[in-house]
């Protein structure tokens, strides 16, 4: 065992990550360092163990379902979606904030990205958001924490990276993601209801929705919105795996495409370029972190860590708040998916030695790497939305506050009432 060449590639992945460096150059840089001091190790180990990374059938999900999420975008799939929203919340407090949730809670379901709702509901909404009133701030901070959601609404990407590193059936995780997801979404419109009634910000219309105009609303987004259902329903009945769940939704997206006649071929070329720049940046990612995973698995890392952890803390709540706190540092610095790579495997067998649900467990993963997502000084959510709404950060951070305090309250839910992530699972299986 090198525990100081170990050492010495940790420090340098953290210091290129501090310097900015991008995520998979950092953890290759790491890699490397730990070959180059390990000369027992061939050399050529490192891009076998970056190839093998990838090479993972659950992974093929990735590409498939962010090429469905790029063609709805082009298939007139966001507009009906929205409407839908504004109708069903148009007589809230809050008005088109309410909007922006729960089209975030809906389109998680469609897209699987949350940059990409970010940025999509950054240039649609907030600019209407403050044309009815709603400071620049506080819409560029709702837009960015609803994006929040979509991580969590199946079929999330982050769901199928967690479910091929941990061995953990995807399609559960996907339906364990329903619960995280509604909550999130329930207690982000009650406080957004709270801040709109307190500044005055007016709902989005006076009169009441009459039943004709809730049932064409519906029946325009009904389509789109059957998408998870399929997804799931699918899976459940054994019909598709996960990884085939990913195709049917991309022929699904083309079907809808056709039938609204709104996505052009020419959108499908530009949907196919996008799918492939999104997957290789994720690809390149998983991989470099699959080679520095590696690495620590020689080195028995995850076992020592187990061991250490098991015998300082006897608790199993103490545990999961020492890594709530741990995680929430974590992804304030380091790229989720990349920081899930590397710590899922130490992490995760923990867990199970105290007994702890690993779909659960996988939830207040998933959580905490969203949140990151969202705290400065690395918040990809935060600097998206900022960087399209011209908001700024230091603006941003101040008016994010309220938010940053309900998804605390959000993740002990999720820590000390399992029901909120597995509740579902047990009921469905």
């Amino acid at each position: 065992m090198d525990i100081s060449a170990v050492g010495l590639g940790a420090i340098v992945l953290l210091t290129f990550l501090f310097l900015q460096v991008p995520v998979f150059a950092s953890l290759l840089a790491g890699s490397v360092v730990y070959f180059a001091l390990t000369p027992s190790i061939p050399t050529q180990i490192i891009a076998q163990r970056v190839i093998a990374g990838i090479e993972s059938i659950p992974l093929l999900a990735v590409p498939f379902f962010i090429c469905a999420g790029v063609f709805m975008n082009y298939s007139g799939v966001t507009k009906r979606v929205m409407d839908f929203c504004e109708v069903v919340t148009g007589r809230m407090t809050g008005g088109l904030a309410q909007v922006n949730v729960l089209l975030s809670t809906l389109m998680g379901g469609l897209s699987g990205s949350n940059l990409a709702d970010a940025a999509m509901q950054a240039k649609m909404l907030v600019p209407e958001m403050e044309r009815k009133g709603f400071s620049k701030e506080f819409s560029s901070v709702v837009t960015a924490s609803s994006a929040m959601i979509t991580p969590l609404i199946p079929p999330g990407i982050a769901m199928i990276i967690y479910g091929s590193i941990a061995n953990v059936s995807i399609g559960r995780l996907f339906i364990a993601g329903i619960g995280p997801g509604v909550l999130l979404c329930v207690s982000m419109m009650i406080l957004v209801s709270v801040i709109s009634k307190k500044r005055g910000y007016k709902p989005a219309r006076q009169t009441s929705v009459k039943p004709k105009e809730f049932i064409l609303a519906l029946r325009n987004a009904v389509l789109p919105l059957l998408l998870p259902v399929i997804i799931i329903g699918g899976i459940r009945l054994g019909i598709f795996t996960p990884t085939e769940a990913g195709s049917v939704a991309i022929i699904y997206s083309l079907i809808l495409g056709v039938a609204y006649r709104e996505m052009k071929f020419s959108h499908v070329i530009t949907g196919l370029k996008e799918t492939i720049t999104s997957t290789a940046s994720i690809m390149l990612i998983v991989g470099a972190a699959s080679a520095f995973a590696w690495i620590l698995t020689r080195e028995r890392i995850p076992q020592q860590v187990t061991e250490l952890i098991v015998n300082m803390i006897s608790n199993k709540y103490v545990f999961l708040m020492a890594v709530n706190v741990f995680l929430l540092v974590v992804g304030m610095f380091i790229e989720g998916n990349a920081a899930m790579i590397v710590l899922v495997p130490l992490l995760a067998p923990v867990a199970t030695a105290y007994g702890i649900n690993e779909i659960q467990f996988a939830m207040i993963f998933i959580f905490n790497m969203a949140v990151g997502c969202l705290t400065p000084p690395m918040g990809t959510l935060m600097f998206v939305t900022c960087g399209i709404t011209k908001c700024k950060i230091k603006n941003f951070i101040k008016e994010a506050v309220p938010f940053y305090i309900l998804l605390f309250v959000c993740l002990m839910l999720l820590t000390f009432v399992p029901a909120f992530s597995v509740g579902i699972v047990n009921l469905l299986y």
